[in-house]
């Protein structure tokens, strides 16, 4: 044997093989392969260590270097305690020691398993890491089940975030963390403020507020990142999508293929389990909801005159139902800024402009959110009773027409189940060719396909609508936050708009003149028509309004 090659000694214990005891410790491998080494004289002996790695798969680091090593012809014995600690992957182990390491001159040996390749061929080896294969595949399956019951439980499956922290009295169990979570609250109140990630992320680094990672660092005490204060836009988007600070569990949210696979693939939604009210909440559902809904219509603000719209991403045309693009300038001083359809596209689009200055749309939005706050306070229980009552008899109209429609359908499946039993008898009777009755069935499967996609849809609308809760005592809630509005600001207008329609200006009186709809967060459009004169401005602005926030 040439004395230069390496005699590998390859130990391998992953985080289940811990429930065995001592016997697989690395102390123990490493302890039986150097007795059986020097025992057998095995020159140039290293040992090649991957602790907390598991077998189904040949992604860890000291396998890699060693399998370099077999590449460069380095390696000319390979030892292990057993063929599990070599992998549990029976495709891959055949792969190795049937071809890749005879190719390379490399002699394998399992000590407990009684396996050496420098003996020759061992039938029961195939056999013995075919069982390894299945032993990981049995346990993953059973972790899996364990998993799967502590998830429906209402037990988070992972550690608490950023906010919380894990109970050490109940596993499974998260606390509020004084700590973060004001920080938590305080960001998702900036979104709502109109601040984007990046413009939070900066604000917390000039704050001096630790980033998630410098709190474990600190708490472990461990030395802090070289800067702890550095937020990055990404821990900032993580945070705003953790729907558990709302106060419910949220598992299963990704799945791996296979338990030889570890990248994990977002869930469909409906295998995601939602447990609701499981500790208490940082952010309000309403307010959960609402910033990520501003998060879909996030606008940056223009570079060249840094302002960003008020109303940027809310705005909408009438006639076909576009954004409208909030334009602005360095060279505007404030007035002139405004919006326009996104497909007027400066007179050469499929719409007109639309266009609307922010100023008068200010004006419009702050006196229609004054008077329906001060109606409602001042007839909070008669504006209830009258909003319920419109929204339910839109409701049961809607209902009504679905549930209409939905016995149709029904009812048509019925009839064709009946017309494919029928065109059938008329085949076996000899009444009708084979090529037609084919034609005929196929056409009448793919409606009843068609119907049956139909029914899903209206009887889950029909559910959705039957068991909507009403939304008024949170816009109540909202009316009550705000006594007084002296101005807007980008809060007050995500609190309580939702989007606002804008029809084209109507000059037929010989004055501009142009509807608004306001439609509200919770209640939708209250029923107070809007008619305003909008100041007339220079075309050349709407000549040049190209730009979008």
């Amino acid at each position: 044997m040439n004395q230069q090659l390496i005699t590998a000694l390859y130990c391998r214990l992953s985080i289940e093989d811990d429930n065995d005891g001592d016997s697989n410790s690395i102390q123990n491998q490493r302890l039986l392969q150097s007795t059986y080494a020097n025992e057998q004289k095995f020159p140039n002996q290293r040992f090649f260590v991957d602790d907390g790695y598991t077998g189904t798969n040949f992604n860890r680091p000291a396998m890699q270097e060693l399998l370099a090593l077999v590449d460069a012809g380095e390696v000319g014995i390979i030892c292990v305690k057993d063929l599990s600690r070599f992998g549990r992957n029976y495709l891959t182990v055949g792969n190795y020691l049937e071809r890749i390491f005879p190719l390379n001159d490399v002699r394998f040996i399992a000590i407990y398993d009684n396996v050496d390749s420098a003996k020759g061929d061992d039938d029961f080896t195939p056999i013995r890491s075919y069982f390894n294969d299945f032993y990981a595949k049995d346990t993953s399956r059973k972790v899996r089940a364990v998993q799967r019951l502590r998830g429906t439980s209402g037990k988070h499956l992972g550690r608490a975030p950023y906010g919380y922290r894990d109970n050490p009295d109940n596993p499974g169990h998260w606390l509020v963390d004084e700590e973060t979570a004001p920080v938590v609250k305080y960001i998702f109140d900036q979104i709502v403020a109109g601040k984007g990630s990046a413009a939070i992320a900066t604000m917390l680094d000039r704050q001096r507020v630790l980033t998630p990672l410098s709190i474990i660092a600190q708490r472990k005490k461990q030395p802090l990142p070289a800067n702890p204060y550095f937020w990055q836009r990404k821990s900032i988007e993580g945070i705003l999508n953790r729907i558990e600070y709302t106060g419910c569990t949220c598992n299963f949210k990704t799945y791996s293929k296979s338990y030889k696979l570890k990248k994990r693939l977002p869930n469909d939604p409906e295998k995601i389990v939602f447990i609701p009210d499981t500790q208490e909440a940082i952010i309000s559902q309403e307010q959960w909801d609402l910033v990520q809904e501003l998060r879909k219509q996030r606008h940056r603000p223009l570079q060249r005159a840094e302002r960003q719209g008020l109303f940027a991403g809310k705005l909408e045309c009438e006639d076909c139902g576009a954004r409208m693009h909030f334009t602005t300038s360095k060279n505007y001083d404030g007035k002139q800024d405004h919006y326009v359809c996104a497909n007027y596209k400066s007179g050469r689009g499929e719409c007109t402009a639309h266009y609307i200055r922010e100023a008068v749309l200010r004006d419009i939005v702050l006196e229609r959110i004054r008077a329906v706050t001060a109606y409602v306070r001042k007839d909070a229980e008669g504006f209830q009773l009258e909003w319920m009552q419109c929204r339910r008899s839109q409701q049961l109209k809607s209902v009504q027409q679905d549930k209409k429609r939905l016995a149709q359908a029904k009812q048509r499946i019925e009839m064709l189940d009946k017309l494919i039993t029928r065109v059938y008898e008329d085949y076996a009777l000899g009444n009708l060719p084979l090529e037609r009755y084919q034609k005929m069935a196929a056409a009448y499967e793919k409606e009843q396909e068609g119907l049956r996609f139909e029914i899903d849809a209206l009887e889950s609308m029909i559910a959705a609508v039957e068991t909507q809760t009403d939304n008024y005592d949170h816009f109540a809630a909202l009316i009550r936050k705000y006594v007084e509005i002296p101005e807007l600001t980008h809060t007050i207008v995500n609190e309580f708009v939702k989007k606002i329609i804008v029809s084209a200006p109507d000059k037929s009186s010989g004055k501009r003149r142009q509807r608004i709809k306001i439609i509200f967060n919770f209640v939708g459009d209250i029923n107070i028509p809007i008619l305003t004169d909008a100041t007339t401005v220079d075309p050349k602005y709407i000549r040049k309004s190209k730009g979008a926030a």
